[in-house]
């Protein structure tokens, strides 16, 4: 089942990102939408991204909104006439988050609240859906609080949000492959550097992955299944920190153990143990239905062939499927 997109109008925040290019790409490729709305703050990459060849022949298709999550006013301005919103601005370094706490916070949840108000304010229905991350569930930096707070906000939306039935889910995932928060590009990096180490934190460090590709195609099918409150977890394969630095190696390298990071986790965990929601096993990802006594599941889909999980359901990349050096050279092509 695949989500009529043609002819709509969605909206991306932080459309500039590597997320937000390459989700805009694939919508107007595919899915031929009436236009794509890119919301960002930052005019030059909007610039380079308006010039990139990739994407200079879907002019007609492509909007470029100068604005910040932090207006509001600018925001209910941009949704005007949007049927689905994808939601992925954020500042998401972690140490920038722990110097700067109230910029995270004024972005990562008072931003939140400001989509969720404005879209509230827009006459017809709109389909939202918010980027989450791992760094949410049992956060131990700021960034990982105000993420964690942010999904709170859009999952208790659906609960004042009868005015116009707009909806409100989320996606959370792992690392990406290839973007800035990825270890790969530090490696590349280190690589061309011709540097003596690779360097690895920690010998035990696990990490989910999924590429670019697939984070993008699963956040558009999640607008299938969606009614309002879910988490949506796609399934994900695990990798050894320690032996994708050893699939990269070059000759004359060697592997360096630098030490964990401040606010940096061992292991990624999407889902925590500690929760008492109720999970529901999907063939290929999870639903996260919220705690929440308003909250009345309705997604067809749960009620088909699947297995439910009541509670203390932990999903972590060193509990996990991990791939193979032959599998890690091939991602790596």
């Amino acid at each position: 089942m695949q989500i009529n997109l043609k002819n709509k109008n969605i909206l991306i925040t932080g459309g500039t990102g590597s997320f937000g290019k390459a989700v805009t790409l694939k919508l107007l490729k595919k899915y031929s939408p009436r236009k794509v709305i890119i919301y960002s703050r930052d005019e030059l990459k909007q610039h380079q991204m308006s010039n990139d060849i990739k994407f200079q022949k879907y002019h007609r298709n492509l909007r470029f909104f100068i604005g910040d999550i932090r207006d509001k006013d600018r925001l209910r301005l941009a949704l005007n006439d949007t049927d689905f919103v994808i939601h992925a601005a954020a500042l998401k370094q972690i140490l920038a988050a722990e110097y700067n706490p109230m910029e995270a916070i004024k972005t990562n949840i008072i931003g939140a609240q400001n989509l969720i108000d404005a879209c509230m304010d827009v006459s017809k229905p709109i389909k939202v859906i918010a980027l989450s991350t791992d760094k949410a569930v049992d956060p131990i930096n700021l960034y990982g609080a105000t993420k964690l707070v942010s999904d709170k906000l859009f999952v208790a939306a659906n609960n004042i949000s009868a005015k116009n039935k707009t909806s409100f889910s989320i996606v959370r995932y792992g690392n990406v492959i290839g973007s800035r928060g990825s270890v790969i590009p530090v490696f590349k990096q280190q690589i061309i550097n011709k540097e003596k180490y690779l360097t690895v934190t920690d010998k035990k460090m696990t990490r989910f992955f999924i590429t670019l590709d697939q984070a993008t195609d699963f956040v558009l099918k999640s607008f299938n299944f969606m009614t309002g409150g879910e988490i949506f977890i796609p399934k994900m394969p695990s990798i050894s920190i320690l032996e994708l630095a050893k699939t990269m190696l070059q000759k004359n390298q060697k592997i360096k153990i630098t030490g964990i990071r401040a606010g940096e986790k061992l292991h990624e965990i999407l889902s925590s143990s500690q929760s008492n929601q109720k999970v529901y096993d999907m063939k290929n990802f999870f639903i996260i239905y919220p705690d929440l006594k308003f909250f009345t599941p309705n997604n067809k889909i749960t009620k088909k062939k699947s297995n439910k999980i009541i509670k203390n359901f932990k999903y972590s990349s060193d509990k996990n499927k991990f791939l193979s050096n032959t599998q890690i050279k091939k991602l790596l092509k």
